[in-house]
């Protein structure tokens, strides 16, 4: 039961942040289709600082500049969206599709180049970083605490009170309802939407290496991030885009995809015959039936998906 406990909440935690990173991005008006490429990147980042970060740094200096290499790869890739979606008005969908399918490739290639290089031999797209991941977990008795499941709280206390306690925020959120009228009392719409994709590059970039972090020594950029960009995507609907039901809605997820790495340790789990690839599949099953029931009453601003054109009233 630990165990589950355990991975509910290290889980839960990296959906928790891709989908408040998209609440952002959508509530300033612009679809970010594109978080599971920023997840990859970010995670790249973050891997490559815990593979060439001296292991004789302190814990925390460790923690920092992990935190901040998936931060800063996860922003800069986040202003691809910004670039083709405000400035030069492409489709949201289509621009955020692409950027899941270059996020994925781009990783893999940029992992092969550095491998090859340290070792003509190794053509491989993983890295090790084993030794770097301790820095992030304390065991508390028998419990593996994640320093992530606290960033995770964090992030929703600033989410919550950035959206609803600050000025920044609700202009934000006006001009994913109505960008004309936002713009008719001096608020530049074109900003607001440029710092709410950015800042779901910064989700979105703790998001990708706390999913690296969750169970694994090494990762293999290929396999990309297992759907859990758009697993958050149904968590940010189910939460109707409001940080408190999004950490809900990122619990009951999150509990699901632990039952399908410790479903073997439950004896009445066992008794049922049930095929891990099951398990594995109950979070994207549990998803799309969320999202079957729940669509209909979902409330997702007005002006998202749509290109702000100054001239149109």
């Amino acid at each position: 039961m630990l165990l589950l406990i355990q991975y509910t909440l290290i889980f839960s935690s990296v959906l928790l942040l891709v989908a408040l990173g998209g609440c952002f991005s959508e509530h300033s008006g612009v679809i970010n289709l594109g978080l599971e490429g920023i997840m990859v990147i970010g995670a790249l980042g973050g891997a490559l600082m815990m593979r060439f970060v001296p292991l004789t740094v302190s814990p925390f200096v460790m923690v920092v500049l992990v935190i901040l290499g998936a931060v800063v790869l996860g922003v800069a890739y986040s202003t691809l969206l910004g670039v083709a979606c405000i400035n030069l008005k492409a489709d949201q969908t289509i621009v955020g599709t692409a950027m899941n399918m270059l996020g994925t490739a781009a990783a893999t290639v940029f992992v092969k180049a550095i491998n090859t290089a340290a070792n003509p031999d190794d053509v491989s797209s993983t890295i090790q970083y084993a030794e770097a991941k301790k820095a992030f977990l304390v065991n508390i008795g028998g419990f593996e605490f994640n320093w992530f499941m606290l960033i995770a709280v964090i992030a929703l206390a600033i989410a919550y009170v950035t959206l609803y306690k600050t000025k920044f925020g609700l202009r934000l959120m006006a001009c994913g309802e109505h960008p004309q009228a936002a713009d008719s009392v001096g608020i530049n719409v074109y900003k607001m939407r440029w710092a709410g994709v950015l800042i779901s590059g910064v989700y979105g970039g703790l998001g990708g290496i706390c999913y690296i972090l969750a169970g694994v020594s090494e990762w293999r950029f290929e396999n990309g991030v297992a759907g859990f960009g758009f697993l958050a995507l149904a968590v940010m609907i189910f939460g109707q885009w409001k940080p408190t039901r999004i950490a809900l809605a990122a619990l009951l997820f999150g509990l699901f995809r632990a039952l399908s790495n410790v479903y073997f340790g439950f004896d009445f789990l066992v008794s049922l015959n049930i095929p891990g690839s099951i398990y594995n599949m109950m979070p994207y099953v549990i998803s799309l039936l969320v999202l079957a029931f729940t669509s209909k009453n979902s409330r997702a601003p007005k002006a998202e998906g749509i290109p702000y054109d100054k001239g149109q009233r």
